[in-house]
């Protein structure tokens, strides 16, 4: 374990190297911050760093740059991340409060992350898999055929036209959605197809093949949405940080461009906590001169989705940390009134 000392001088150069973009200099350090201690000192405790691995020397200046080891203890031993001020917290709620639907909710979560940050967005939709059905409506298009309406808790809504067997009269259709919705309503999806197996049999045998067939439809609409989905932007903002990438931003960027890879960045939704993976600890290797901030989002205590940004290693960790949390708060509260 590092001593008091040496991890504030470990926070002094990583904020200092965030902060300026240059290598950072014992005597820079201590005309910089109040380290309580000697230049000799300071350069004895980089020198220590150094042969621990947690700073490197990346040519053959004084000055020294974290490595992922080092930024991975900086941010193990934050104290707490960086507060969005009132006017910051006022200017999420007024963006988010626009948005007329799921996909706009979205859309505006992905401009407003990459605005904040300056990174790339990444927001994972709200998995169905872990959503609860809000309602289902029926509503007859002709004698023979129904639009079939879901909408879920997180404000998800999926339409579906059913052909059925036979005419299908107004009686029946309500008494169907009526039976549906008492069966399914605030029920998990992974729920449904057990919920609704014998409900055909609750009505008379003529309607039996429309009721299976609209049931049909409303499991093939759970099944066919698990697929995963998600929406990126800021991308741009990668080419201000050039030098922060050794060779070339080409392999970040087609990381960026294979949804599975940042599937499995954002890490699984359930988890709501706050993740960070520096550098190497990202199994991509495309991905490994990166850093990812991910937290999970919901209308509940339960995550049903990630959002999160990609940068480089050379970031303000404190503040992106807080504005990720932010406006995951910001969003599980619209989808919780929505």
């Amino acid at each position: 374990m590092l001593s008091e000392r040496r991890l504030q001088v470990l926070r002094a150069i990583v904020q200092d190297y965030v902060g300026t973009e240059e290598p950072v200099g014992s005597k820079a350090l201590t005309e910089r911050h109040s380290l309580g201690v000697s230049p000799a000192t300071v350069r004895n405790d980089m020198a220590a760093l150094e042969d621990e691995g947690y700073i490197a020397q990346p040519h053959t200046s004084a000055g020294r740059i974290p490595t992922d080891k080092g930024y991975r203890l900086f941010v193990d031993k934050l104290a707490g991340v960086k507060p969005m001020t009132a006017p910051e917290r006022r200017a999420i709620q007024n963006f988010l409060d626009g948005a007329v639907d799921l996909d706009d909710v979205v859309a505006r979560t992905v401009r407003l992350l990459a605005q904040l940050t300056r990174q790339v967005a990444v927001v994972q939709y709200p998995s169905l898999t872990r959503s609860t059905v809000r309602h289902v409506e029926l509503l007859s298009l002709a004698p023979a055929r129904v639009m079939l309406v879901l909408i879920t808790d997180t404000g998800r809504v999926e339409q579906r036209v059913v052909d059925c067997p036979a005419p299908f009269g107004d009686t029946s259709l309500a008494d169907l959605r009526a039976r549906l919705n008492s069966r399914v309503a605030g029920r998990r999806f992974a729920d449904v197809p057990r919920l609704l197996e014998d409900l055909p049999d609750a009505f008379e045998a003529e309607d039996r093949g429309t009721v299976s067939t609209v049931l049909s439809t409303l499991l093939e609409t759970l099944v066919e949405e698990n697929e995963e989905r998600l929406m990126i932007g800021g991308t741009a903002n990668l080419t201000r940080f050039g030098h922060d990438f050794p060779l070339t931003i080409r392999p970040v960027l087609e990381a960026l461009e294979e949804q599975v890879v940042l599937l499995k960045l954002l890490g699984e939704a359930g988890d709501s906590g706050m993740t960070v993976r520096i550098g190497h600890e990202n199994a991509y290797e495309g991905l490994n001169s990166t850093s990812v901030v991910s937290v999970g989002y919901g209308s509940g205590n339960e995550a049903v989705a990630k959002l999160g940004v990609v940068g480089p290693t050379r970031m303000d960790y404190p503040g992106t940390m807080g504005a990720v949390r932010a406006v995951a708060r910001y969003v599980g509260q619209i989808l919780a009134e929505s």
